[in-house]
């Protein structure tokens, strides 16, 4: 079918414009720098885990979200993620000197009595998009050109 109409335009001499394909938004060394300094400097315990875990383990939002407490092994650096992508269960794993902190912030939920490992303060998990509101307010508190997406994170 695609040589029938690739053989019309060209006996018609029909030109079709093509899109042009723009670059992906990459942040500078010095924006990046003043994103980290504004999340490390927040003083919001559960946002910085946040962030670091989405560094550490490369994990989507989605099964970012998903985690429950009972998930994290923190003897073994490792959390399990349950029906990520194409409905996977995988293991991430995470740096032995994100474990005191990661055990702090499981402590802190658990005497919340949490599920999850990241809920807001009416007991839910948090949404995808939230997240995604998190990091786009931090790249706003930095002064970026446009919001870190937590692909770029990965």
């Amino acid at each position: 079918m695609k040589e029938v109409f690739r053989y019309l335009r060209a006996e018609l001499e029909i030109n079709v414009p093509r899109t042009t394909k723009k670059l992906p938004y990459v942040p500078s060394e010095a924006e990046i720098r003043r994103y980290y300094e504004v999340v490390w400097q927040s003083r919001n315990f559960q946002d910085v885990i946040l962030i670091k875990l989405l560094l550490y383990t490369g994990a989507r939002v989605s099964e970012l979200v998903n985690i429950r407490l009972e998930d994290v092994d923190l003897g073994q650096c490792h959390i399990k993620v349950i029906s990520g992508k194409g409905g996977k269960d995988r293991l991430v794993l995470f740096p032995s000197s994100f474990r005191e902190a990661l055990a702090l912030h499981m402590e802190a939920q658990r005497q919340k009595g949490a599920v999850y490992l990241f809920e807001s303060s009416w007991k839910r998990r948090y949404s995808e998009r939230g997240v995604r509101k998190i990091l786009a307010r931090y790249s706003q508190q930095a002064g970026m050109a446009q919001p870190i997406s937590p692909h770029k994170l990965r």
